[in-house]
């Protein structure tokens, strides 16, 4: 078993941003921006902000981060985000999700505009990744291919079963392996909560994607010997053992697996780290086509 280890790729690719980043600086242009906007307190969200907001700096980003009450109204987040789109000095926009169950989230991915959508979620992008136009992929699906990519694994022939339909994850995730490029190539089963028996279609696979959001969903007898497994999955669960009372695990039993597949990614130190570094990844390229206008 080979551990598909985040820490060490997003490191390699981290760096080579942060390269191109200094020689842009160097040449005389400003440092690309990223606006993050965060609305209401919510533990979690504030700490995948924060994660974004530090490698940011790493790389010599400039970054803003907006907070707002949890009360701030629909229309006024849609005001801020129709401003910031008008900042040519401004690269890329995310709103960190979830929002305020009085906040559509549909209302906000769409009035950000396409070319500073670094999250990949608006429906232009989403289309274009569709017909394999350039775009920007969704950062967790596109970290999890940069990482494929990283370590040389040729997908090319084989059944992958993607667990969870989600449009963030499951569903792109589902095209980028299915497109005639490599990694891809793969004939591409999705399963979601209607699948009937997804233990027989995962023990048919040779790359399982768990994107489902439950603890340990995937269990040892439901993977073949030598299969890929990408864990999506970040679950808190109660422990005693920790300081802070709880312990992250994926939606894959990771201790009970690992002995049978031949890649494994660990949570954490996996596809979260992927999902940053994809993300600034976008981020560049938006500055790089903001840049050249």
């Amino acid at each position: 078993m080979q551990l598909l280890d985040g820490k060490l790729v997003s490191q390699h690719i981290k760096g080579e941003i942060a390269n191109q980043v200094k020689a842009f600086v160097t040449s005389g242009k400003r440092a690309p921006h990223l606006v993050a906007i965060l609305v209401g307190e919510d533990p979690a969200s504030q700490a995948y902000v924060s994660s974004k907001v530090k490698t940011c700096a790493e790389l010599g980003f400039q970054s803003t981060l907006i907070r707002y009450e949890s009360s701030l109204s629909e229309a006024e987040l849609l005001r801020k985000i129709h401003a910031i789109n008008l900042d040519p000095t401004v690269d890329g926009i995310l709103v960190q999700l979830p929002l305020p169950k009085h906040i559509s989230e549909n209302n906000v991915i769409e009035a950000i505009k396409p070319e500073k959508d670094v999250d990949g979620f608006h429906p232009v992008n989403q289309g274009k990744m569709m017909l394999g136009l350039p775009t920007f992929i969704p950062a967790t699906p596109y970290g999890i291919m940069l990482m494929i990519e990283h370590y040389g694994i040729t997908t090319s022939g084989m059944h992958c079963v993607v667990i969870g339909r989600s449009n963030i994850v499951g569903t792109p995730m589902s095209i980028l392996l299915s497109r005639n490029t490599e990694p891809g190539n793969c004939t591409v089963t999705l399963c979601h909560s209607k699948t009937k028996d997804i233990k027989g279609l995962c023990l048919q696979a040779d790359i399982i994607v768990a994107a489902i959001g439950k603890p340990k969903f995937v269990t040892a007898d439901m993977v073949k010997d030598g299969a890929i497994i990408v864990d999506v999955g970040i679950n808190r669960m109660h422990s005693e053992e920790t300081k802070s009372g709880f312990r992250l695990v994926g939606d894959v039993d990771f201790e009970n697996v690992s002995a049978k597949a031949s890649y494994i990614t660990p949570v954490p130190g996996g596809v979260g780290l992927m999902t940053i570094c994809a993300l600034m990844k976008n981020t560049l390229l938006a500055y790089m086509a903001n840049i050249a206008r």
